[in-house]
């Protein structure tokens, strides 16, 4: 590929510029850490954490220090580019802001009208919650699409949550977030909160706070396949076999009533169908599930009662739960568990949010809604609106009507991040169109005709409307841009505005609209276009009258402190008369099916001459998140860090020797990593991290390229879903290793 031109200026500054101190937020993940800058002019000094901040309490991890480096990444993109082949090579051309919107307009009206709306697909990866532009302005431009081939990184990511939470509790975000400052009794499943900061559990600084729950008498207990850096600092660790963790849960609610330890307290009047989750778990013995699981009975019975026991306790499971077979499953007895117990809404529980921004209250995010269409080819259910990203290569590679033929990716890149990637990454090759808006040229956005770069984290403004609903203490905090962007960028919510501006006018010269729709459009995108992100939280702190105003938030940009998570889903539920059915009826037709999906013996050696099936799970660093991290010299220095984990026993049996190059292999392909011998994972089970996998020609990512490792997505079965939501299985994936 030629190279391609991407000079910049924009952090040029005169060495007499004066230095400044600035406030502002780390936003790469759930964490929203509140950092401290020293800048000086468009350059970035140094980058420390917020002591005032009343969240992060000054904690600060290397992902925030590399924000710098994101900034001044020369090859970050800082203005569009298009795709040119010329005699057979690939090179970009950089273009103008007008040219590239009149492109990207005319490439998805083109397929709208040749093949339908449907034929043109959204796929939003994770750090579109992270960046609020994309919140407030990016529904604007894609509810113009009237596509139903909308994906995101949800289905590979928190689905089942967000679908238990709807059955349940009557709203997808309603999601009850362990009070991790006063619980005495705290069980993790499938988490790893030392190196996420928390997960669907916004808890920076949380290894003090793991500190101060043992100070007050409390106990941390871990089940997972790997010791984590949380497992490692827990007063107990399980091993557990991946995807039996359902039958586990199942087995701890089935104690709950053979010991009597059901006490739902001030839940139980809002509860239907006790009894029948009583009969429904009569079969999930812990003495049967102990060979499945792994875990004896004698440890289940007794951890069971200690939870009951204990005066504030909590259940929490996250990734490693929601990415394998039984993942809604998993999610609902983990609810069911607390409420049987009577640890929702109730301190030292788990507890609904009180964020300044309520988007469930003001009913800014839709309540959710399952199965009302099903995609294509393989009939996978959607959830709130979007399909599930199993089924998207297939959607694009299988012809007839309805094929996915344009796509729009945002902040995004599901080649490295979405099961089989190496399919997709054919699917997208054979596009009629594809835009980017991303400031990479990556695995996946080196195939878009269009890329539309917006600026970075530290450029431009940031109020978090998503994970306020999840962080374990109630605060608002608004952060100003760190440094100015350079001349001409611009922000994502701008580019989203003229998008909706340009495609509506562009699809209503030949697609017949009422009088009434015209105007109603051009009203909302009038309005919208002119309003950015910080007047919309102006006018909704407003309407929200609960005593904090746009001017208080400027006054303290280390955040406001609201205070500690408070009871309130009853009193929310009796209010919509509303009650909790323990047993949606999904649940109650998948629980008899589960005991058959089960191995008999989860570490049965393999028969003589056979190459044993290893079960495959990810796992997460604290110097990485998502693929375009690995951009950063600080992050990716040191030792290697894609390397495939696996025990001794398993390494033995194949001759094995730490750092030895192996090649890993499943149903759709095959990856070569080197291995990391330890103890810290269970016999048959081998590891490999996210996100990896930088060797694909065409990207500039240089730093990336150097330490390319392997794509865990690469072996990943996009056939291996979620047996209700269809959200990707990444735990559990079953495959072989060979010395390379």
């Amino acid at each position: 590929m030629a190279a391609m031109s991407n000079a910049h200026t924009a952090h040029a500054t005169s060495p007499d510029a004066p230095v400044e101190t600035r406030q502002g937020v780390c936003n790469l993940c759930e964490a929203i850490c509140g950092l401290t800058f020293q800048v000086q002019g468009k350059r970035i000094i140094s980058v420390k954490g917020n002591d005032a901040d009343p969240l992060s309490r000054g904690h600060i991890c290397p992902k925030a220090v590399a924000l710098k480096d994101l900034h001044e990444d020369p090859d970050r993109l800082r203005q569009p580019v298009k795709r040119i082949i010329e005699n057979g090579q690939t090179r970009w051309q950089t273009i103008t802001w007008d040219e590239a919107f009149e492109l990207v307009v005319e490439g998805l009206a083109r397929v709208r009208e040749q093949h339908g709306s449907n034929a043109v697909a959204v796929y939003q990866g994770n750090p579109s919650v992270h960046n609020w532009g994309n919140i407030t302005h990016g529904p604007m431009f894609f509810g113009q699409l009237k596509t139903r081939s909308r994906f995101s990184a949800t289905s590979v990511d928190q689905l089942p949550h967000h679908l238990v939470s709807h059955w349940l509790y009557g709203h997808q975000l309603a999601i009850p977030i362990p009070d991790v400052d006063h619980t005495r009794f705290m069980l993790i499943l499938g988490g790893n909160p030392l190196a996420s900061n928390g997960s669907l559990m916004t808890v920076p600084d949380v290894r003090a706070r793991f500190k101060a729950l043992r100070q007050r008498g409390g106990k941390l207990v871990v089940i997972d396949p790997r010791r984590t850096e949380t497992a490692a600092v827990a007063d107990e660790h399980h091993f557990i076999d991946p995807g039996t963790d359902a039958a586990w849960l199942l087995s701890v609610i089935h104690t709950l009533f053979d010991e009597e330890l059901v006490s739902p307290k001030h839940l139980e009047p809002l509860l239907d169908n006790i009894k029948a989750v009583r009969d429904a778990v009569a079969p999930f013995r812990p003495e049967t599930m102990a060979a499945h699981t792994g875990i004896d009975a004698a440890t289940t019975r007794r951890l069971a009662l200690e939870l009951a026991q204990a005066d504030g306790a909590v259940v929490y499971g996250r990734m490693g739960l929601s990415t394998q077979a039984h993942g809604v499953v998993c999610q609902w007895a983990i609810q069911v568990i607390n409420l049987l117990t009577g640890n929702v809404d109730r301190e030292g529980g788990a507890l609904l949010t009180s964020p300044a921004i309520d988007l469930i209250q003001t009913r800014l995010m839709s309540a959710g809604h399952f199965d009302v269409w099903r995609s294509r080819v393989r009939g996978a259910p959607e959830f709130g609106g979007e399909l599930p990203v199993s089924v998207m290569a297939e959607e694009m590679l299988t012809p007839g009507k309805g094929q996915m033929r344009a796509l729009i990716t945002s902040c995004g890149n599901p080649v490295l991040s979405t099961p089989n990637g190496r399919q997709l990454d054919q699917a997208l090759s054979k596009l009629d169109f594809m835009v980017s808006i991303d400031f990479y040229l990556n695995e996946t956005t080196r195939h878009a005709h269009v890329i539309l770069p917006p600026t970075c984290g530290v450029e431009h403004d940031h109020y978090d409307l998503v994970f306020l609903h999840l962080a374990v203490r109630n605060i608002a905090r608004y952060s100003e841009a760190v440094v100015a962007p350079a001349d001409g960028a611009l922000h994502d919510w701008q580019i989203y505005t003229e998008l909706a501006r340009r495609y509506a006018r562009r699809i209503w010269s030949v697609e017949r609209a009422s009088t009434r729709q015209r105007l109603t459009g051009m009203l909302t995108r009038g309005i919208m276009g002119r309003l950015p992100p910080r007047r919309l939280l102006a006018i909704g702190l407003n309407r929200a009258k609960k005593g904090l105003s746009f001017k208080q938030l400027l006054a303290n940009p280390q955040g406001v402190d609201l205070g500690p998570l408070r009871p309130s889903l009853v009193a929310g539920l009796q209010k919509r008369g509303r009650r909790i059915d323990l047993l949606p009826l999904a649940i109650r037709q998948e629980l008899p099916n589960l005991m058959l999906t089960f191995p008999a013996v989860a570490t049965s050696p393999a028969p003589s001459g056979e190459r044993p099936t290893l079960k495959l799970i990810g796992r997460r660093d604290v110097r990485s998140n998502n693929s375009w991290m690995h951009n950063s010299e600080r992050l990716v220095s040191g030792k290697p860090r894609c390397t495939l984990w696996i025990h001794p026993r398993d390494a033995a049996a194949q001759h094995l020797q730490d750092g030895q190059t192996v090649t890993v292999a499943s149903r759709v392909g095959q990856v070569r990593v080197p291995v990391h011998v330890t103890e810290d994972i269970r016999p048959g089970v081998v590891s490999l991290p996210h996100g990896w996998g930088h060797d694909r020609a065409g990207t500039d990512m240089k730093v990336a390229q150097a330490h390319a490792g392997a794509s865990i997505n690469d072996i990943t079965d996009d056939r291996l879903t979620e047996r209700i939501s269809a959200n990707a299985a990444f735990s559990a994936v079953p495959v072989w290793i060979e010395a390379a």
